[in-house]
């Protein structure tokens, strides 16, 4: 297994899909609850923690345009989705003793905070969960981009990409039963290979900020916090040997 250094700020990117749970649509409070509950534990660690998610539970903007909606409305609706999970997780943190706040790029004070640089940062270094909502607030935009811009702005070490699988793999291991898992692979070898773990633009800034990405299983209940203390199985995707 690929040892992890010791971080001090990262960035938990979590798919919408992530907060269906076992539910065919939507938020499973139940899975929310747990993810906040690994999230509140992590705490022990001393790490300070910021959040994205994406809205593929409620809506996809691609899923949109595919059906003829306008691609900008599509992703803003896209976006609209992501402020009701990151509300929704937000909430499930208060309850279990952890206090966090949401950021949104789309400006809704009445909801949440707007985005703002320094103040994300200052939450953060008041031992606060952030979590960022509204991709980038551009469409066009996925969150994985969305995700990996905000680490780059906030500084952190690394993102931990909660999944329904536990690394990234040379094809889907749901339809293909010879996918290959990898252990470590580099920001080169995805972009080459077309490995779909994160579109490519959000392993391209990965790669120009120097931050790791580490993709594992959120489904396996305990495996944010055997990721952070470097157990449990996950891929590592950094600069490796390029």
């Amino acid at each position: 297994m690929t040892a992890l250094p010791r971080f001090n700020r990262v960035l938990l990117k979590l798919s919408g899909e992530a907060l269906m749970g076992s539910e065919p649509y939507g938020i499973d409070m139940a899975m929310v609850r747990r993810v906040a509950s690994e999230i509140r534990d992590v705490g022990q660690y001393g790490l300070e923690l910021c959040v994205v998610v994406g809205g593929g539970n409620i809506f996809r903007g691609l899923a949109g345009a595919a059906q003829g909606m306008d691609r900008a409305t599509a992703d803003h609706i896209g976006m609209l989705a992501t402020v009701m999970n990151a509300l929704a997780l937000n909430n499930a943190l208060v309850h279990a003793g952890v206090q966090s706040r949401v950021l949104s790029a789309i400006s809704m004070p009445t909801v949440c905070e707007p985005y703002i640089r320094p103040r994300a940062l200052r939450h953060l270094e008041k031992g606060r969960v952030v979590i960022f909502a509204a991709g980038t607030g551009n469409p066009y935009f996925t969150t994985d981009t969305a995700a990996t811009l905000r680490a780059a702005e906030m500084g952190c070490q690394a993102i931990l990409k909660g999944t329904s699988v536990d690394g990234v793999y040379s094809s889907d291991p749901k339809k293909h039963a010879d996918a290959t898992r990898f252990e470590r692979v580099s920001y080169q070898e995805v972009l080459a290979q077309q490995l779909r773990v994160m579109d490519p633009s959000a392993i391209a800034l990965a790669r120009d900020n120097d931050i790791s990405v580490i993709v594992f299983s959120i489904r396996e209940p305990g495996m944010l916090a055997s990721v952070i203390r470097g157990e449990g199985r996950y891929t590592v995707i950094d600069a490796g040997a390029d």
